[in-house]
């Protein structure tokens, strides 16, 4: 038999909406108020890890709040709770595949990436065509790679563990399933904006390079597709982490 709790669910689902966006309104002043980088392109890159953190800290500041406040009777469940019964399957995956497709995508153009103009290492794409050599930048190399690295590091991880603790959570099962999609929601800004970026940015390199053959060719179109399915995975992450309950069939 599940556990009841003695206060209601609009209780605990009122103070999960009002947390979130503040959340990410705080990730909002924070990127405002503070300067990652001197670097403006390196700046937004750290801007999308604050973003979504501080709105998974909200959702974890919700779960204290509501377990501090409650009081719960317990009793035994009949079968465990797992974290694939409460997150969004297809969104989840679709995010993983992203993850990995942005972590090739890195590996790619640390591979391919030159020093440019100033002499700063691994900062450009050095093309070499009959004409000559061109130095195409900015290019997503190991400057701007860590960043990306390093928030998708800690919003993976925040994720995972948030997502156990809302499992976890004895309460009501819709609810669990909001939280679950509003924290896989923010992992998702996580994901996508960055991958928008850098394919953007790749796709930006291939486009200006002047003796562009067939794999050029195949390259941006790739590029290109990868930029679009980024921009509307990150849209759809944003309202899903802002109002999850309008993704979720609420069970009577």
């Amino acid at each position: 038999m599940p556990a009841v709790a003695r206060t209601g669910g609009t209780w605990r689902a009122g103070l999960d909406a009002s947390v979130r966006w503040a959340g990410a309104a705080a990730g909002l002043a924070v990127n405002a108020l503070f300067t990652f980088s001197a670097e403006p392109d390196v700046n937004l890159l750290y801007g999308f890890p604050v973003f979504g953190l501080c709105v998974m800290a909200g959702l974890f500041a919700a779960d204290t709040i509501a377990r501090e406040e409650t009081r719960w009777l317990r009793a035994a469940d009949v079968a465990p709770r797992r974290i694939w019964d409460y997150a969004p399957r297809l969104l989840t995956t679709a995010l993983a595949a992203q993850a990995v497709a942005l972590l090739a995508l890195l590996l790619i153009a640390i591979a391919m990436a030159s020093a440019d103009a100033e002499g700063r290492p691994r900062r450009a794409l050095s093309i070499t065509c009959p004409a000559g050599t061109y130095l195409l930048s900015p290019w997503p190399g190991p400057h701007y790679v860590w960043p990306v690295l390093g928030g998708l590091a800690l919003g993976t991880g925040a994720c995972a563990l948030l997502l156990r603790r809302i499992t976890a959570y004895s309460g009501d099962d819709d609810q669990r399933r909001i939280s679950a999609r509003a924290t896989v929601g923010a992992w998702g800004v996580l994901v996508s904006a960055p991958l928008f970026a850098v394919s953007a940015t790749m796709g930006l390199g291939a486009l200006s390079v002047p003796c562009g053959g067939a794999t050029n060719s195949l390259a941006i179109s790739g590029l290109a597709l990868g930029v679009l399915i980024a921009a509307m995975t990150a849209g759809h992450c944003l309202c899903v982490l802002l109002l999850p309950q309008a993704y979720v069939k609420i069970r009577p």
